[in-house]
Parts: C-alpha cells; structure tokens; sequence
C-alpha cells in the first residue's frame, strides 16, 4: 500500500530526503542536552519500522528465500530512498542519545539484517527478505548517524566559548 503510494507520488521521498538532511542536524543540536527525550523519540521512530517490515503484506511468499542483488537508491527509485529514510530518524536520535555512533550504526545494520531474516523464515507475513533493502537501510542508518554527528558538532561550536 505505502509502495503503490510513492509510485503515485514520487516527489514525497525527496522532500523527506531534503527535509531530513535540513532538519536532522537542528534536531540532534536541540536535543543535544536531553538524552531521555532523545531515547523517547527514537523508540517512538522504531514503530513504523516495526510497522512498515514487519506487519502482512499484500503477497505471500511460500518458501523461506532472500533475493540476493545489489542497487543504489536513486531519486527515482522510490522504494529504495524509502528504504534509506526508513531507518534515519532513529538512528539519528539514539546516536543523540548515546553520544555512541559506531555502535548505533551497526545496531541500525543490525536491526535491519533481523528484519531481513525475519522476512525470509516467517513466510506468513507475506514479506520477501531482499538485500537491497538491508543495504538502503543500512546506508539511511549511516546518514541518521551522520547527521546526529554533525548536529552535535554544531551544538558544540555554537556552545563553545569564544577566545578573543
């Protein structure tokens, strides 16, 4: 359903792409000082990941398989940027929280390698396990992350004092 969506309207996964890389970094510097809020948002931002993976497909896949191919997420493709922007938010909030990148970015390529497998054992939800996705939201985990990074060295700059 949310596929058929983003084909019909394909601008929506740039404008979240452009509003995610403009307000990511103000949010990881407002959030900078409240780690509890931060870890709040993030588990919050884990429910449409639960939601969008996990929940009964439109399909139904018989066997337990996994597509094993290999593409970039392009403007175009929409699927894939969803991908990608899936996994930003909460990335991007627990790297805020925790003050830990590297662990939260291979959490995030964790979470999505489970949700992977998931998708390949549990033929009942009708989802098919695809390395693309894991990859696209792998590479999202490591925006969300970047992004934190960034905000939180900005916080920091503006914070420092001045020595004139």
């Amino acid at each position: 359903m949310i596929t058929n969506w983003l084909l019909d309207h394909p601008w929506a996964t740039t404008a979240g792409l452009v509003t995610l890389l403009v307000a990511g970094p103000l949010v990881a510097a407002g959030l900078a000082g409240r780690p509890r809020a931060a870890w709040w948002l993030a588990a919050l931002a884990l429910v449409p990941v639960a939601v969008l993976t996990l929940s009964p497909g439109p399909g139904t896949v018989e066997d337990v398989r996994c597509t094993v191919q290999w593409a970039l997420p392009t403007l175009t493709r929409v699927e894939l940027l969803a991908n990608v922007l899936l996994f930003v938010p909460p990335t991007l909030l627990a790297t805020v929280a925790s003050r830990c990148p590297w662990p939260v970015l291979l959490a995030g390529s964790g979470l999505s390698a489970a949700v992977e497998a998931l998708q390949a054992v549990v033929p009942g939800i009708g989802r098919a396990c695809d390395t693309t996705d894991w990859s696209s939201n792998t590479l999202g985990a490591a925006a969300g992350v970047g992004l934190a990074v960034l905000g939180l060295t900005l916080r920091r700059a503006v914070r420092a004092p001045s020595r004139h």
